[in-house]
Formats: C-alpha cells, structure tokens, sequence
C-alpha cells in the first residue's frame, strides 16, 4: 500500500479514482466499503453522480483500508471495531504510515547501495 500525501495541494475533494489510487485499492473496493461501513458517504455531485471525497473520508478510508487488508478483519467486523475503538484504529493507522514510509526509505538506501557497489 502506497499512502500519497496530498498536504502541499489545497484540495477539498477527491476523485474516486484519486482516492482509490492514494490508499492503494480500486474503485470496485471503495464502492463496496461505502456500501459496509454506513459513515463513508462521500458527497455526491451532478446527474451522473460524481463521488468527492473529503479529508475525513481518506482518513476514514485509511482506517478501514488497516484493518481489512492488513490486519485480515471481514468489512463486518472491521466496521464493529471502528464503532468500538476508534481512538485505537487511529493510531494503528498513524503507525501503519509511518512504518511504511520507513520501509520505502530503507529500499530507496538498499537500491543506493547497490550501485555503489
């Protein structure tokens, strides 16, 4: 999974092929979830029905995306554990983040070193 930082553009919404591609999934699966997870409702715009989604939807969706294809929870438990705890969700995610962007770093210094050698 591949998170892509959006802080240096000044969006309010977001495509869902955008989001889709932020978190690492496809449209199919961010549909599914809008259909398991009851507070994912991007606001939808125009006659052919545009989803935009916000910030809190791709932290939501970050969330979700944890514990369903990370952790191995099915989208009906992984909602029950959102509704639960999700102060703890939130900061398995934060972790989540971090330690892959600490992986992409070591494999951008394994690549460095390996054209040295």
């Amino acid at each position: 999974m591949a998170y892509i930082d959006n802080k240096e553009t000044k969006k309010l919404y977001w495509t869902i092929n955008e989001v889709a591609k932020m978190v690492g999934v496809n449209a199919t699966t961010l549909r599914y979830w809008e259909d398991k997870f009851p507070r994912l409702r991007p606001k939808v715009k125009g006659p052919s029905l545009v989803r935009q989604y916000t910030e809190a939807d791709i932290e939501y969706i970050k969330k979700i995306y944890s514990l369903v294809k990370v952790r191995g929870f099915r989208a009906d438990a992984a909602r029950k554990v959102l509704e639960a705890t999700p102060k703890e969700v939130e900061t398995s995610s934060v972790v989540l983040e971090k330690l892959i962007s600490v992986r992409e770093q070591l494999v951008a210094l394994k690549k460095q070193i390996a054209g040295m050698e």
